[in-house]
């Protein structure tokens, strides 16, 4: 895949991992579209990249997905990477029936899992117009191992990861269109502050992995810790399958 002279969407683009990736990519010479809910922390992102536009809007909701994908139709129809990034996670207890765990998990899932789906549908038929095109859903290291502090921000995670699977294996044929799904650990930025993120890798490290994947078109790119769970996940796939 080309990694210079592309026009590219970023969900979630106004800080942490979105932004980073924007950086990277703004820097290697492409057009970026960033996306967040907040217009003043886009406004403020726009600042630090080059060659760049903001469209506000909330993906978790139908209508703002359908919105800005008649945005990238109309006044961006070069469009041909779309990473969905942006997420939703929340410390969940299972043991306290007061917590509300299914409202936090219904959050999770349609801000990870169903809100992917629909704009990946609503702007495929942009992408497969163009010569050379890409899908990068960025997933977790939880999909390979939930826990007690983030069991279901982990299973939409999975469910990101199984559907990101299954696209791929429906365009495997299409030499146009690539899927790509990147593995974070856990990542020093706002978003992970409640989880104990200080103690994370930089968001640079998922951008820089990310880059060098597009280069060489490595679908699965686990960064950080979750390297060696994706190798001894893939090993065992491998066998399986033989």
């Amino acid at each position: 895949m080309k990694t210079t002279g592309n026009t590219i969407f970023i969900s979630g683009g106004s800080a942490g991992i979105g932004l980073a990736i924007a950086k990277k990519l703004s820097e290697a010479g492409n057009k970026i579209i960033i996306n967040g809910r907040s217009e003043e922390r886009l406004q403020s992102a726009l600042k630090e990249l080059d060659n760049a536009v903001a469209i506000q809007g909330d993906l978790s909701i139908a209508a703002d997905r359908t919105r800005i994908a008649g945005e990238l139709k109309a006044n961006y129809p070069n469009v041909n990477i779309i990473i969905n990034n942006a997420g939703a996670a929340f410390m969940n207890d299972l043991s306290d029936i007061k917590n509300n765990a299914a409202e936090k998990a219904y959050q999770e899932i349609n801000t990870n899992y169903i809100s992917v789906i629909d704009f990946t549908t609503l702007t495929l038929p942009l992408l497969l117009k163009q010569e050379e095109a890409a899908i990068v859903n960025v997933s977790s290291i939880a999909v390979f191992r939930s826990n007690k502090y983030l069991p279901t921000y982990s299973a939409s995670k999975a469910a990101l990861h199984s559907y990101t699977q299954g696209l791929r294996d429906t365009f495997a044929t299409n030499e146009k269109l690539n899927v790509y799904e990147i593995y974070p650990p856990l990542v020093n930025t706002e978003f992970s502050a409640e989880i104990g993120g200080v103690n994370g890798i930089a968001p640079s490290e998922v951008a820089d992995e990310l880059f060098a994947a597009l280069e060489k078109n490595q679908f699965e790119i686990p960064v950080g810790d979750a390297k060696k769970i994706h190798a001894l996940v893939d090993a065992i796939t491998e066998q399986v399958n033989n």
